[in-house]
């Protein structure tokens, strides 16, 4: 099934921990990940697109489309901005370049209480924490992102997420829950997975 929502991938960040390099590349089971993103996604959603300052590393990807940061060096928030403004759908499904264990039946129960909550935006909670990078946001909120993008002090996304009506989604943390919420901080991570 697919829905009124595109599937974002942010590929963006300076990745200083990995030397500048994107964590997108980074090969996991003979992979890099964000082909394991792809390929978890790619026939969920209509449009899929993907965010990144660096836009030719992505040319291969023909079925994505390829957008830039309007707000630069605003991270994350940077990308929802981007995103929302490229996508011709009612929301966005953002998910984060840098996990590879995507779970596919998770973000269609995520899609589907997305749709019966009727919010601006849908973030998984797990372990106490959000994931705002694995997360849907409705297109109602571009003006308000803008006006924050132009006025806050800071692009932290918690404090936009304050902003809108945010639902949460508590995520039991079941072992197949914590794999696929699994990303990729820093090289150590990688000992960790592989």
């Amino acid at each position: 099934m697919k829905y009124n929502i595109s599937g974002v991938i942010l590929a963006g960040g300076e990745n200083r921990r990995f030397g500048g390099r994107s964590k997108t590349e980074i090969m996991i089971g003979g992979k890099p990940i964000i082909e394991r993103i792809t390929d978890t996604i790619g026939d969920l959603f209509d449009e899929l697109i993907i965010v990144s300052n660096d836009p030719v590393k992505f040319r291969k990807y023909s079925n994505f489309r390829i957008i830039s940061d309007i707000f630069i060096k605003k991270g994350p928030l940077g990308g929802l901005h981007a995103s929302i403004k490229a996508s011709t759908k009612n929301a966005v499904f953002i998910f984060a370049g840098d996990m590879p264990f995507l779970d596919k039946a998770l973000i269609c129960k995520q899609i589907e209480r997305y749709y019966e909550k009727n919010c601006d935006a849908l973030v998984p909670i797990l372990n106490s924490y959000p994931e705002p990078l694995h997360s849907i946001y409705n297109q109602a909120i571009l003006d308000r992102l803008e006006k924050f993008l132009s006025e806050s002090p800071d692009f932290a996304l918690h404090d936009f997420l304050s902003t809108i009506d945010t639902q949460y989604l508590k995520m039991a943390p079941t072992e197949k829950v914590l794999r696929s919420f699994t990303n990729i901080n820093s090289p150590s991570d990688l000992t960790d997975i592989i």
